[in-house]
């Protein structure tokens, strides 16, 4: 069984968010910027089912995509003073946007995922739903002052926390669920390679605990945010419920209250997930310098019993962090493929003749006897199918790229 080995010393490109301060006048500008942008997705939205409908009718497989929308685009401010008005750069880049959704919808379908595991096909922006978000390369935004000024003569006040380590190569300006406007620029990843501690650590992802760890010192218990804010959220939504205006009217003051009631509490859950995985990965990664972590992709759980448990154990955004803060570190984590890792024993790798259930938490291998927990047993299957020591000292090869 192979493995993918992800260096740290890997160039690569990560986001830095900043809080946006916007005056009144700008505020227009944004939301004019976004109408303009919303009504270019819609129609694209338009012509790809058309170019749909006619492929089921006729077979003609006339493409949809962006050179196509690009002309289109370039007719319709031409046609269109209200288009030119607003900057181009936006426009096109939310062109761009539509055609990446697509394909990958595309692809899935050709692919016959199923239904549950497709990306849909880009649908309409409604007014009232679509939260505003306006991309702008190089060309449409610098940084003159502290203040971002964007293409159309947009000029935001940016709350700087930290310091770009480099020059950004493209800006994305949207709102969240709050009502707040955030920057998120795009530079080269910054790299601090840490001095070598001679130690490997394998991770095996669960929902009992988050991570279990071949070093029980680093393992990642279930810290359940969203439990302890489930009865809050809870009346919340029941507000909502209460307060519901019916579809295709505008909300009441007091819906519109309880919504915001339940983004904030929905927001702050998240931030506690997304701390506690950046700070367990930061450990991770100044503790060792080789990382064989499952390759785990959560996704299917959300159709079973463990869905709300395995949500709120948020292991695909652990998983991101981990990657991201050894990428950071320069340490090496190496994604070992999950299959049969539960059933395999670390010891003398003879393999089980029947999957273990769930409830079975300790393995015993019948050919060397070996008696272990059973997340910990997967944790050192991880660094032997890595190509590492099983006692967490030396390294005996690097994994197969």
């Amino acid at each position: 069984m192979t493995t993918a080995a992800i260096p740290g010393t890997v160039a690569g490109h990560v986001r830095y968010s900043f809080r946006l301060r916007v005056p009144s006048g700008a505020l227009a500008r944004l939301e004019a910027e976004w109408a303009r942008c919303r009504w270019i997705w819609n129609e694209c939205v338009a012509v790809s089912r058309k170019a749909h409908a006619r492929y089921k009718a006729t077979g003609d497989k006339q493409t949809c995509g962006p050179a196509r929308l690009d002309r289109m685009l370039t007719e319709a401010r031409q046609s269109m003073a209200w288009l030119r008005e607003g900057s181009s750069v936006p426009q096109q880049q939310i062109i761009r946007d539509f055609a990446t959704s697509r394909a990958k919808a595309l692809k899935d379908i050709k692919a016959k995922l199923p239904m549950r595991q497709r990306a849909g096909m880009p649908r309409v922006k409604r007014k009232r739903e679509a939260a505003p978000s306006l991309n702008y390369t190089q060309r449409g935004f610098r940084i003159k002052g502290g203040r971002l000024h964007l293409a159309g003569g947009i000029v935001l006040t940016v709350v700087w926390s930290r310091e770009l380590p480099s020059c950004p190569s493209s800006v994305r300006v949207y709102r969240d669920s709050l009502g707040h406007w955030y920057a998120s620029f795009v530079v080269a990843a910054p790299s601090r390679p840490l001095s070598a501690t001679g130690r490997v650590i394998g991770v095996d992802w669960g929902v009992k605990e988050i991570a279990t760890t071949t070093s029980d010192a680093h393992d990642l218990p279930h810290a359940e945010h969203g439990k302890t804010a489930a009865a809050k959220l809870a009346r919340y939504q029941r507000m909502m419920a209460r307060r519901a205006t019916p579809k295709n009217r505008p909300d009441t003051a007091g819906c519109r209250k309880a919504r915001r009631a339940a983004a904030k509490t929905h927001k702050k859950i998240a931030r506690q997930r997304q701390d506690t995985g950046r700070k367990w990965a930061t450990s991770i990664a100044r503790d060792f310098d080789h990382i064989a972590v499952e390759d785990f992709r959560p996704k299917f759980l959300a159709k079973t019993t463990m869905a709300r448990k395995a949500a709120d154990a948020a292991i695909g955004a652990t998983k991101t962090a981990l990657i991201d803060m050894g990428r950071k570190y320069g340490r090496a984590v190496h994604l070992v493929h999950p299959a049969h890792t539960t059933m395999d024993c670390a010891q003398c790798g003879a393999r089980a003749k029947h999957a273990l259930p769930l409830s079975e938490r300790t393995y015993t291998c019948t050919a060397c006897g070996a008696v272990s927990p059973r997340d910990k047993n997967s944790a050192r299957v991880m660094l032997v199918r890595a190509g590492l020591n099983p006692a967490g000292a030396d390294l005996v090869s690097p994994a197969s790229c």
